[in-house]
């Protein structure tokens, strides 16, 4: 119960620091990168998840759930690294929308990732 309720605080702070970012009280956004600098991250880090693998599916949230066993938070996170990429515009709206369709259908409201809706 514990966990669970840090977890829930921590989900609140984040919430709160997009709203302040969004206000512009704080400035610092998430820098732009190329796909290519988050391959060679990955490949530092010994992620298992290749990328151009990854982006070659038909669903790629269903592989990075299911054949990768990626967490609700992972999945996030994943979306948001691909999301400040300079992967094609159509192809990261597409991503965005298939993880908050599968996260908000599991009930996990993610704030970071529903941010990206109206931030265009």
């Amino acid at each position: 119960m514990e966990d669970y309720i840090i977890r829930e605080i921590d989900r609140i702070g984040e919430m709160l620091q997009l709203i302040a970012r969004r206000l512009g009280l704080l400035g610092g956004g998430t820098p732009d990168y190329s796909i290519a600098d988050a391959k060679d991250e990955f490949g530092k880090a010994g992620c298992p998840i290749d990328l151009d693998k990854l982006l070659q599916q038909e669903n790629p949230v269903r592989y990075l759930v299911e054949e990768k066993e990626l967490s609700d938070y992972g999945l996030e996170t994943m979306i948001d690294i691909i999301f400040h990429s300079d992967l094609d515009e159509d192809r990261k709206q597409a991503l965005l929308a298939d993880a908050l369709a599968y996260l908000d259908g599991k009930g996990y409201f993610s704030f970071r990732l529903h941010s990206f809706c109206n931030n265009q």
